[in-house]
């Protein structure tokens, strides 16, 4: 997809790598998180009510409790150490970068990003306490109990704010208060994913096959929202095409 320009928003000017070149900002751009190939068969009651209420509680059982009220064992793997090197590139990052991940959860990605910068400051929040509890070795100091739209720190503190499959556990007005959140302690460069939809049947499935994703909403509908909030980052729409989702 083409960058489009946002002209009218001040942190549209941001710079990019230090080589005076201006931010490519809202652009979506896959940052290659690994799905599986395995096609995912949605069928009627695959996900019940009872197993979104038990997820809700973002305890231990939608971590590492039973597949059907979440991941089903969230352990490190690895995984972002393949992702970590593009991100780098993308946003510039040195050692003396500051990087703040929004929904850090056990803190994989901010452990990978170390190995790569071990001088690099990150910062992780997450909104409730158990991934926390359970937090890599290497960035458990780092990460902090807090609300996605009231992060703890100061306008402008970081070079770079992920939110990865964070956000859009919210409801529409705690997405914006987010959105806003993510734009004003950065300085212009951020990346999130959203739940997103072009057709109903696209809406249907990915509910379905969803256990907190709140705000599911189209692409131009999202698009309004970021208007309407003043991001200008990157980001990139979790769909059920990209989940691999089919209707059995």
């Amino acid at each position: 997809m083409e960058a489009k320009a946002i002209s009218d928003l001040e942190r549209w000017k941001a710079f990019a790598l230090g080589k005076g070149e201006e931010y490519k900002c809202m652009e979506e751009f896959d940052i290659g998180y690994p799905h599986s190939n395995v096609k995912r068969v949605i069928k009627e009651d695959s996900r019940t009510i009872e197993n979104r209420m038990i997820a809700f509680r973002l305890d231990r059982e939608y971590y590492d409790g039973a597949r059907e009220n979440g991941y089903g064992g969230f352990h490190y793997d690895g995984r972002w150490a393949k992702m970590v090197p593009a991100i780098i590139e993308r946003y510039g990052l040195t050692s003396s970068s500051a990087v703040l991940d929004v929904g850090c959860k056990k803190g994989f990605f901010l452990h990978d990003l170390k190995k790569a910068l071990p001088d690099i400051k990150v910062r992780g929040v997450e909104n409730h306490s158990y991934p926390l509890e359970l937090a890599m070795d290497s960035v458990k100091e780092n990460l902090l109990l807090a609300e996605y739209d009231k992060l703890p720190f100061e306008d402008g503190e970081f070079d770079f704010v992920m939110g990865f499959a964070s956000v859009y556990m919210l409801n529409l007005h705690g997405v914006m208060d987010a959105l806003r959140e993510i734009q004003r302690v950065g300085k212009g460069k951020s990346y999130v994913t959203l739940g997103a939809y072009d057709t109903k049947e696209e809406r249907d499935l990915f509910l379905e096959w969803t256990l907190i994703g709140t705000t599911v909403l189209r692409f131009d509908e999202w698009q309004e929202v970021f208007k309407e909030t003043g991001y200008t980052g990157d980001y990139y729409f979790t769909t059920a095409s990209s989940l691999g989702l089919v209707r059995g």
